[in-house]
């Protein structure tokens, strides 16, 4: 396919970048020389420079490998954003180890499953979810857990306030075998400088995302995948200056969106990240006008938040250069209503935790087009085929196909899972499983989901996921969910539900066993008693009909 949007390019910003085989441990050390006294992380009125954070990481890696740590050893994280979060990543890199990182959120199950798959050794958690995580252990490989406390960086006297322990964020480390504070290690871990223990192609990160089984599959993201997107997001932003920007981390880094550009980002370009370790309107609103924040990488909740913020005039947003949405799709009263109360350019993008995680973004600068994810990024080569034939290019504007991207940050492959790595890697080719077309001046856009993925509130949701809970449950004959449109978080989870003969259920009862099992975006919002569901001639369930059924119920039965 010819690269027609590169003639939609910002002429500053180049088609290919001579990419910096620098890893993520590298990129540390490098602003610690060049920026040794900028703020690296601002929490709750801490702030570490980027001497000192350099110095934590070294330290807790030589913990690491003193308690055992080979190379290629999997650490898995339980945290939200939070000092040391940053500090567990980085330092499990240049230890030479593998970061597996999770969502908090998640049930024992699901974590089960995940601690399992990886291989985790060791395990960096949150003091609130240390006595399941201790356990959890015994189900798992994990031989080494330690334990973070939100008051370790916070400052005196707020480290040791009442009120933080009656919101349970002042929480004593239970006493067990192999369980270690996390401010022990860093502070006894050695910190001169050694060789650094990683390479450019080796795998950095496992991040889970969903499987056709309707397990979470390990997505292996290697050095070279995620310092070549920092390095391709950074270009795409030209007039962002080394050292001379703040970032805020409203984004998690256990995700992939929050990863790149809320984290790395800020740590290889010298910028300082203002942690939000539960971002809420006020919360957000309040950090960016404190700190001169000039970079925002948020989903669409988080923008409708905003907007929607009664007080959002008292509050000085002027110092935001960029802003960047992905996650989900952006709603135009959302750009517009953005842009009109802020005077803020919104740039929509789009990727998958498979590259890193981006593709393509609208144009920071230059002509944006609303509704659409924009032009794909330097290095990037991108191409539409027909949904059933891989062989069979699209190259016609406006004509539907599977997305399909090629560049440095797609992923490796998918840890355990040869047969769904070969299904989405194709000669070197990511099939995103999403249905695009492109106009005549190459900018893209996602018209269908050729997966049957939900996306709320910027999280991926796999329906089987939540068929699997929903089929466990004793007085379930059949289930299935699908995500119906939601004005705040995008699609919410609706669930049809076939009951056992003689049997009588509420919707209540059926969500409170979903919360059971399933972390809390991925509980039903809603659920319906059907007497059966739509099936194909071998019987398989028709998701499809599903939401027609209840696309035609909202229209008021008319014809599609």
């Amino acid at each position: 396919m010819e690269k027609i949007w590169l003639k939609s390019y910002r002429k500053d910003v180049p088609a290919e970048i001579r990419l910096e085989e620098i890893t993520l441990s590298e990129a540390l050390a490098r602003s610690a020389s060049q920026f040794p006294n900028n703020p690296a992380l601002l929490f709750q009125g801490t702030t570490v420079t980027f001497k000192q954070l350099d110095e934590m990481v070294s330290r807790f890696a030589n913990s690491l490998i003193s308690l055992g740590l080979q190379s290629g050893d999997r650490v898995a994280t339980l945290l939200p954003n939070l000092v040391q979060m940053v500090v567990a990543i980085y330092g499990t890199v240049r230890a030479g180890g593998i970061v597996v990182t999770n969502n908090p959120l998640y049930t024992d199950r699901e974590l089960e499953h995940q601690f399992n798959d990886s291989g985790s050794k060791f395990l960096v958690s949150l003091d609130l979810f240390m006595p399941r995580m201790i356990a959890l252990r015994k189900k798992t490989g994990i031989t080494r857990i330690i334990s973070c406390h939100i008051r370790d960086y916070l400052p005196a006297p707020f480290n040791h306030l009442p009120t933080l322990i009656e919101r349970g964020m002042h929480l004593e480390t239970p006493v067990s075998e192999n369980v270690f504070e996390f401010t022990d290690l860093v502070k006894e871990g050695v910190s001169t400088t050694y060789v650094h223990r990683c390479q450019w192609n080796d795998t950095a990160c496992l991040l889970y995302t969903g499987g056709t089984t309707g397990l979470s599959k390990g997505v292996q993201l290697t050095h070279k995948n995620l310092s070549s997107n920092v390095q391709q997001t950074n270009a795409w932003f030209p007039d962002f200056e080394p050292g001379n920007e703040t970032v805020i981390g409203c984004l998690p880094f256990f995700h992939s969106f929050g990863m790149t550009s809320s984290m790395n980002c800020a740590i290889f370009y010298g910028w300082g990240d203002v942690l939000i370790p539960k971002p809420e309107p006020q919360i957000i609103l309040e950090a960016i006008q404190k700190y001169r924040v000039s970079f925002i990488s948020a989903v669409p909740t988080m923008y409708n938040g905003m907007i929607n913020y009664p007080d959002l005039k008292n509050f000085d947003l002027t110092s935001l250069k960029g802003c960047f949405s992905g996650g989900a799709p952006l709603p135009m009263e959302t750009i517009n209503k953005f842009e009109q109360l802020t005077g803020k350019q919104i740039c929509e993008g789009y990727g998958l935790t498979e590259s890193s995680p981006t593709t393509h973004v609208n144009p920071y600068g230059a002509k944006t087009k609303p509704g659409t994810i924009g032009l794909p990024f330097s290095n990037t080569d991108v191409k539409l085929v027909d949904v059933n034939d891989f062989d069979k290019e699209i190259t016609t504007p406006r004509t539907p196909g599977e997305l399909c991207v090629k560049g440095p940050q797609v992923m490796s492959g998918y840890i355990n899972r040869p047969d769904e790595t070969a299904m989405t890697l194709r000669d070197g080719w990511l099939l995103t499983g999403d249905i695009a077309v492109f106009d005549e001046e190459g900018y893209f856009s996602i018209v269908d989901r050729k997966k049957d993925m939900i996306i709320s509130g910027g999280y991926n949701i796999y329906p089987r996921d939540v068929d699997e809970v929903l089929f466990s449950h004793p007085k379930v004959l059949e289930a299935c969910a699908i995500g119906i449109p939601d004005e705040y978080s995008g699609e919410r989870v609706k669930a049809f539900v076939v009951l056992k003969p003689g049997e009588y259920a509420t919707e209540s009862e059926i969500v409170d066993y979903c919360k059971q099992n399933l972390a809390k975006y991925k509980v039903p919002k809603y659920v319906e008693f059907i007497e059966s569901l739509p099936k194909s001639a071998i019987g398989k369930i028709l998701r499809k009909e599903l939401r027609l059924i209840e696309l035609k119920n909202k229209s008021g039965g008319s014809e599609l």
